[in-house]
């Protein structure tokens, strides 16, 4: 802190502000508005007033807090608004405008000590912050639906700008730092036209205050600054914008003569866009003035001007625009994605340290619960042993041995046994999707292989005339190279009787199969009668000896054989549910199922074989 005298009032607030919380400090920092506003004040005490503020860090707080994200702190923008003007307090007076003459003698704030980190370092940091604030007011001001909050947040946004032109006032060299700033040109690319039309009054001061600072400037950043203002006149009509864009193309051109050459060789369409789209708006003046400048550096120059070049010009200033506007529109997704992912992978940390945490905690639980387990168990075996006769301690821990390994067989064994049941379940149930399986492929191919249709009879194509008499040739050629050996009459006579001999068995046989086949459809007919018997046979409730007599075999072996079949039957239905689980478990008077259904398929039905 410095030695010389202090204001009290400067001193309190910096001690206050230094023992208070974060979030209290732009609210106090609003009490330097009513310091620098005192009407007691003079020339010099104000100066000393300012010069104290700067040295106990008040002002470097005022743009530390500008930075801040506002929409969480108490009074939120207007807040910020304040701080803003509190600058500009700090670095001019009220009557800058209307004493100019007394501009150098009331200033007030003139750093002694490091002159140039002010100069250099403080001064466009405090540019950059105010920036930064609008930028974000500008940003609330198009988002906002309510007319109230409009107002408000373009009030403030004035504010703002208008800290920032006292503040390139005062230092002319802050001009060319101002337009060097990227968040300049993003508050200037903007399609909103009350904050554009400010955001162009602020580089027509800029122009005023010092014409020579578009010549000090990089030639993208000019570049950039003139492609914006030909753009508004091409993608706007907006008379408002139009005026305005148009004045200040008329400021350059006059300021900087060297860049009405740059008009008419880069925007070559410039001349035909102003005087077809903005003559007769309200301000012809300056729009002639403007197209007087560009016809007389046209008729000066060297190089003729081709009117294909000005719809170019055009398009590149719009393709221009549109491209810086994209990418300006991008940057906000990009930082939120950024967030996202950032939130997202914090979060994931923190939930896998907490289930880490609960993990150890388990093991730790886990761990307390054996040992009181075991201390308990010491416990009850010390107690025991107090009751037991020394004659039988002995006996006894054999019977607790024992008894022990029993319970460990005895769990073991039920752990083995379920594990070998799940593996054995496991198997049967493939096996048996696999025989289902198998079935219906082999039902499926047995129905395939019935439906298939016959192919159909083809009759032989004629021989045409020429195919005919080409086999013809063919036959006789073979006969000619075989010819039939001669047969005698003995061996003709033989031939014929073996053929007649052939003849009389086959006509045997075709009787035999026809008989066969008589038989067979006198069998069908019984079994088709002895099935109707047996679906209209009455209920054992209605039956008779006389309907008995129809179902009964007549055959001793017959009866006595059905008789094993139903004991048999009996006996596999009165079986516990284990033996009926497969193959593995059978025993020896087990009888499978095929057996069963062998012997069922030999019983006798109404009587008959």
């Amino acid at each position: 802190f410095p030695m010389a005298a202090t204001d009290p009032q400067v001193l309190a607030l910096a001690a206050q502000i230094t023992e208070s919380r974060e979030q209290d400090i732009p609210l106090l920092l609003l009490k330097l508005k009513g310091i620098l506003s005192s009407p007691s004040l003079g020339c010099e005490e104000s100066n000393k007033i300012k010069q104290d503020m700067y040295d106990y860090g008040l002002t470097q707080y005022c743009l530390l807090v500008l930075k801040q994200d506002h929409s969480q702190l108490h009074g939120a923008w207007a807040t910020a608004a304040q701080l803003a003007e509190i600058l500009r307090l700090i670095f001019f007076p009220f009557f800058f405008f209307f004493f100019f003459f007394f501009f150098f003698f009331c200033v007030g704030l003139e750093v002694k000590e490091d002159p140039e980190e002010f100069y250099k370092k403080f001064l466009p940091s405090a540019i950059d912050s105010l920036l930064v604030l609008g930028k974000r007011l500008q940003a609330r001001f198009i988002r906002a639906i309510k007319e109230k909050e409009k107002q408000d947040f373009f009030h403030w946004f004035q504010i703002v700008t208008d800290a920032i032109c006292w503040l390139f006032g005062g230092h002319i060299q802050l001009a060319a730092c101002v337009l060097r700033n990227d968040r300049f040109l993003q508050l200037l690319i903007t399609d909103d036209v009350e904050t554009a039309i400010i955001m162009m009054s602020v580089l027509h001061n800029i122009l005023r205050i010092n014409s020579s600072v578009l010549l000090q400037v990089e030639e993208e950043t000019l570049h950039s600054v003139l492609d914006e203002l030909v753009y508004k006149l091409s993608s706007t009509t907006n008379p408002a914008v139009g005026s305005a864009a148009t004045k200040l193309l008329l400021l350059v051109a006059k300021f900087c003569k060297q860049l009405v050459q740059l008009f008419t060789t880069r925007y070559k369409g410039l001349k035909g866009l102003l005087s077809k789209q903005w003559t007769g708006k309200g301000f012809d003046r300056e729009v002639n003035q403007l197209l007087d400048l560009l016809y007389l550096e046209q008729s000066s120059g060297k190089g003729g001007m081709q009117k294909q070049h000005q719809a170019a010009c055009i398009i590149q200033a719009a393709w221009r625009g549109f491209q810086t506007r994209r990418r300006l529109k991008k940057l906000p997704q990009a930082v939120i994605t950024l967030q996202r992912s950032f939130r997202a992978k914090r979060e994931q940390e923190l939930q896998h340290l907490t289930k880490q945490k609960e993990d150890e905690a388990l093991k730790l639980q886990m761990q307390l619960q054996r040992q009181r387990a075991m201390r308990l168990f010491h416990e009850r075996q010390l107690a025991l042993l107090e009751v037991v006769h020394a004659s039988q301690v002995t006996k006894y821990m054999l019977e607790m041995e024992e008894k022990s390994a029993l319970t460990i067989q005895r769990f073991w064994r039920g752990y083995r046994a379920r594990r070998i049941f799940h593996q054995q379940k496991q198997s049967l149930k493939e096996h048996k999707a696999a025989v289902i399986i198998q079935r219906a492929a082999c039902k499926f191919l047995e129905k395939r292989r019935r439906r298939r249709p016959l192919s159909p009879w083809k009759e032989p194509k004629g021989l045409t005339d020429e195919q005919r008499l080409a086999l013809q040739q063919k036959v006789d050629d073979y006969i000619k190279l075989h010819p039939a050996s001669q047969m005698s009459e003995e061996t003709s006579k033989e031939l014929h009787m073996q053929a007649q001999a052939k003849l009389a068995q086959f006509l045997l046989r075709s009787r035999l199969d026809q008989r066969a086949a008589q038989r067979r459809e006198a069998l069908l007919a019984q079994v088709n009668t002895d099935v109707e018997l047996l679906m209209n046979a009455p209920g054992l409730a209605e039956t008779t000896e006389k309907d008995l007599g129809a179902f009964m075999s007549r055959s001793i072996p017959v009866a006595t054989k059905a008789r094993q079949t139903h004991n048999t039957m009996l006996k596999y239905t009165r079986w516990p549910w284990w033996k009926k689980l497969g193959d593995e478990f059978m025993e020896d008077d087990v009888i499978p199922d095929d057996a069963i259904n062998t012997e069922l398929e030999t019983l006798f039905i109404g009587g008959r074989k």
